[in-house]
Formats: structure tokens, sequence, C-alpha cells
């Protein structure tokens, strides 16, 4: 099993938040370091389920996303993005007509660091 690690993302269209996902797939963990050693340049947003409930690593919000779902895409339908505010603010309508299935792709994240 792999041991799961942590990254933040962050949005301009959010100032100053980060949000925190963790990578339980050896292959997407590769691939987000692969982003932001810049060798990734393609497949650099983030895409992944929400599962309404906070997590200790992501205290700022009462939702996270699914490791096992996280996926990084270059373009995506428009239904699934949105700012991670807005989720947060509108997390009772998530998974309805607002981000069906609970499919979130923020087509402006952006990895910003692994934690340690």
């Amino acid at each position: 099993m792999t041991k799961p690690v942590r990254f933040a993302f962050t949005q301009p269209s959010s100032p100053g938040v980060e949000f925190i996902i963790e990578l339980t797939d050896e292959n997407t963990i590769s691939h987000a370091r692969k982003i932001l050693s810049g060798e990734e340049k393609n497949e650099i947003h983030v895409h992944g389920r929400i599962i309404k409930r906070s997590q200790p690593y992501n205290p700022k919000f009462s939702f996270h996303l699914d490791p096992s779902t996280i996926r990084f895409f270059s373009m995506a339908i428009e239904v699934c993005d949105a700012n991670m505010v807005y989720v947060e603010d509108h997390l009772d309508e998530a998974g309805g007509a607002f981000l069906p299935g609970g499919h979130w792709c923020p087509w402006d994240s952006k990895l910003a660091r692994e934690l340690i």
C-alpha cells in the first residue's frame, strides 16, 4: 500500500486560500510531482469527487476530495468547474444540478506544493 501524500492547490479566483488533497495512488503521486517540477505542463488541473465531510488535513473546508478519484486534466466540461470558496458556500447543493455526481474540476486549480 502506498503511503498517502498530501498536496496543496490554489486558485487565482480564491487568492490566499489553499485546498489540501491526499493522494494514495503511486502513479497519481508521481504525476503531481512532475507537475510541481515543471516536467508535466498539460494535465495540471485537479479533478475528483467531493465527499461532504471535513478532514483534519484540510481544516478550512467541510468537504474533501476522495483520494481514489483524484486525477489531473488539461480540459474538462464546464459543469464541474467551480471556485473552492463557492463550493464550500453551496456544499448542500453539490451533487445535484451543481457539480453533478459530486465531480469537481476547478479549471484554474494549480498545484502549489507538496506537504511534508
